[in-house]
């Protein structure tokens, strides 16, 4: 069975591969009542190979995860109802064992009364032995109000001197005396009835003075533990329990009251010494929970509802006095460092089995959300603000910057990128951005954070577009003071933005997403396929990134081609540069011809040259941005050429069409272009293919006029050798006196092979 009737066959009952189906739809087929699984597994798997049985297996083992990531987010759905019911039934259970007492009670009561018992002594050994031990035997009337008597003034003596494990013990023999005495009649009613409600108030004043001691503030967590533990012993187990909750809250808010936040400088601090506190005291309750109550569930849910409540007061406060004001002005450094802290001291708790990460996510995940649009918008209007006074020169980045690091020095700067003013504020501000993101990897942000970050990467990338004068971009610029940018005059300032965009895409940005993935790293536990899937994913999403920013660096590149194209092809007054009448006028004063590059071309030349020095120096190490950019700008004008409807209708048709003379300028023209780009090494195979077109479009134009276009055009060596000795003029290799005379393609092939 191949790989496609495998699958055909399982989604006949179960589409494992299917992601948009909920699980619910997935699980139907298993769901019926007339589901056998032997018969299931046997119609699947009879034609199956080995791998096949696998790789069912495996789909059976995810499916078997995403069901249990099911149980467990409805388990966390319905947990508070489950914590409400339990509580419920825990008050009840308290009660039905108040009622059975006193049912209890009444019944030896009416039976007593019903059978007329009269008990005439109790035992006849005295009621308290020297070592306070009391032995109940058949006593007479006055013997058991005498032992009462005494029973009771002990009890009282052992409350008041606070001797609780012995009154306990006392309370413990009476209980059993009064059992005794309802099955074996050694008690009078009369005795009976006070016995049974002496115990029953010096209970109530035990339990009174143990809730009393351990309210107090002094009160040690062994005193605590005690006397839980021995309001448990009187019967009262829910009681004790929240009696515990209670006294450690107080605790709790007591210890809160030192705790004072003083300001954004000192709001971390205050959250740090606040989580641990709150937690630590959870902690602490959970521990005693589980010594003196053990697992049961009643005392589980209570301490789950009151950890919860805790968590949640805390939560607010935070909120409140710590990150509220930072998330709204966009401070998302304190925000992100207060709640990384909270949370780390939460997941301490999770060994002793309680979960609260949720409880902190749901309250501070606005916050944090809140903070990080207002980080995002703050960072371009910080940016901006610089952007209007920056000088488009490049420097290292200060020393005490933080994009260096916190571990970096001074002397390893030089090693740093080189950028403007506002170009290292924006790496500064967005390096912050992740890292304060990537320590929250619970609250799975990441992807937010990266569309910000592209968010106010183009925003950057508009300023500089802005930054250019001759930018289409500038047209309404005074309409807004917001966007206000301070223009690159100069071709270094202008080159200047593009090192700027080129940087922060190709290095910086990536850099500083890369630590939101980190946060993401899979873990070691992992199996080595899914880590292999992960890092493929990675690299997927790197190389998605680098695409979306070299595009808006490409955006910024072609405006700037564009500007220098528009400054070479346009006079200042309107005019064109680069007309059609450049090569019709030459047939007619063929006197005044010198075989030389057009201007526009001398000057594209030129302009090129000077580029390519300067950004030589700016560009070391991405000599190929360098090359790409030189590249361009020479395409965009020779596109401009191509693509001229006007130039090539007056060209083609005239009124006075091209002439031999002027298609031998034109074809000088394009193979200087094409000498210099080659030279440059910024020739690419699409502007040779459009040289070649648009000197044939100009072949043909002569062609047209009944001339043969070959026979008035020289070799291609006279047109090589023409574009050389420009190139060695114009960069000053030559001097002008050596082919001042040469006026003609046969004058210069003459000179050429003199000097042979």
């Amino acid at each position: 069975m191949d790989g496609g009737s495998f699958s055909s066959s399982i989604g006949d009952s179960i589409d494992f591969e299917e992601k948009d189906l909920s699980l619910s739809d997935k699980l139907k087929v298993f769901k019926g009542s007339g589901f056998d699984p032997d018969s299931y597994v046997t119609n699947r798997c009879r034609h199956m190979s080995e791998k096949e049985i696998r790789h069912l297996c495996h789909y059976l083992v995810e499916l078997r995860k995403a069901s249990a990531e099911e149980m467990r987010k409805s388990v966390y759905a319905n947990y508070a109802a489950f914590i409400r019911t339990s509580r419920e039934i825990s008050n009840l259970e308290g009660q039905l064992i108040a009622l059975r007492n006193l049912l209890s009670t009444r019944a030896a009561i009416v039976h007593g009364l019903a059978e007329g018992i009269n008990v005439d002594s109790l035992s006849s050994s005295e009621c308290l032995t020297q070592d306070d031990s009391f032995n109940f035997g058949d006593r007479d009337a006055a013997n058991s109000e005498s032992w009462l008597g005494q029973f009771i003034e002990k009890l009282e003596v052992l409350l008041a001197e606070r001797r609780v494990d012995e009154a306990l013990d006392v309370l413990d023999e009476g209980e059993h005396m009064a059992k005794d005495s309802r099955s074996k009649q050694t008690l009078t009613p009369s005795v009976l009835l006070s016995l049974q409600k002496a115990i029953t108030e010096h209970k109530q004043k035990l339990a009174a003075q143990l809730a009393e001691a351990a309210f107090q503030s002094s009160v040690s967590a062994a005193e605590l533990r005690s006397a839980v533990q021995a309001l448990k012993r009187l019967g009262d187990g829910p009681h004790a329990h929240t009696l515990m909750l209670s006294s450690h809250q107080q605790k709790l808010q007591g210890n809160m009251q030192g705790l004072r936040p003083s300001g954004t400088s000192h709001a971390v601090a205050y959250s740090a010494a606040l989580s641990q506190l709150v937690f630590s005291t959870i902690a602490q309750a959970t521990s005693d929970s589980l010594t003196l109550f053990d697992d049961e569930p009643c005392y589980s849910s209570e301490l789950v509802t009151w950890a919860v409540n805790q968590t949640e007061k805390f939560a607010r406060l935070i909120k409140r006095h710590v990150i509220a004001s930072p998330a709204a002005s966009g401070c998302l450094r304190p925000v992100a460092e207060s709640v990384h802290i909270s949370l780390g001291h939460c997941s301490l708790l999770e060994a002793r089995g309680l979960a609260l990460s949720p409880v902190l996510l749901k309250i501070f995940r606005p916050c944090v959300e809140q903070a990080l649009v207002a980080n995002i918008k703050r960072i371009e209007q910080c940016t901006a603000a610089i952007a209007a006074d920056d000088d488009w020169s490049l420097t290292y980045p200060p020393i005490g910057s933080r994009s260096l690091g916190t571990s970096s020095l001074a002397g390893v700067i030089a090693s740093q990128p080189k950028l403007s003013s506002s170009a290292h504020r924006f790496n500064t501000m967005v390096q912050e951005l992740c890292e304060d993101i990537s320590t929250l990897e619970s609250l799975q942000l990441s992807e937010q954070a990266l569309e910000g970050v592209m968010q106010v990467f183009n925003a950057y990338i508009s300023m500089l577009i802005k930054a250019l004068p001759s930018s289409v971009e500038n047209e309404n610029l005074e309409e807004s003071v917001n966007r206000i940018v301070r223009m690159a005059e100069t071709e270094s300032e202008q080159i200047a933005l593009l090192a700027n965009a080129l940087l922060l895409a190709d290095e910086l940005i990536p850099r500083a997403v890369a630590k939101l993935s980190s946060s993401q790293q899979p873990n070691k536990a992992d199996d080595t396929s899914k880590q292999s899937t992960d890092r493929q994913s990675r690299l997927v999403e790197q190389r998605e990134l680098k695409r979306r920013l070299q595009r808006l660096v490409d955006q910024l590149r072609d405006s700037f081609c564009r500007q220098h194209a528009l400054d070479l092809i346009f006079l200042e007054d309107g005019g064109v540069r680069l007309s059609p009448d450049m090569y019709i006028n030459m047939d007619r004063n063929p006197e005044e011809i010198e075989w030389f590059p057009s201007p526009v071309y001398q000057e594209l030349f030129g302009r090129l040259t000077r580029i390519a020095g300067i950004a030589s120096d700016m560009f070391v190490g991405r000599e190929r941005f360098a090359t790409i950019l030189l590249m361009r700008l020479t395409e965009t004008i020779i596109l401009w050429l191509s693509e001229d409807q006007t130039f090539w209708e007056e060209i083609e048709q005239g009124p006075t069409p091209l002439g031999p003379l002027g298609l031998q300028q034109f074809y000088l023209d394009m193979e200087f272009v094409i000498l210099f780009a080659s030279q440059g090494r910024y020739l690419s195979r699409n502007l040779q293919q459009v040289i070649k077109n648009i000197i044939g479009k100009a072949i043909e134009a002569v062609a047209a006029t009944k001339i043969d276009p070959y026979s008035v055009l020289p070799e291609d060596d006279w047109f090589a050798e023409v574009a050389q000795i420009a190139i060695d003029m114009l960069t000053g290799k030559t001097h002008v006196g050596t082919v001042e005379n040469v006026s003609s393609p046969t004058a210069l092939s003459v000179l050429s092979h003199g000097s042979n």
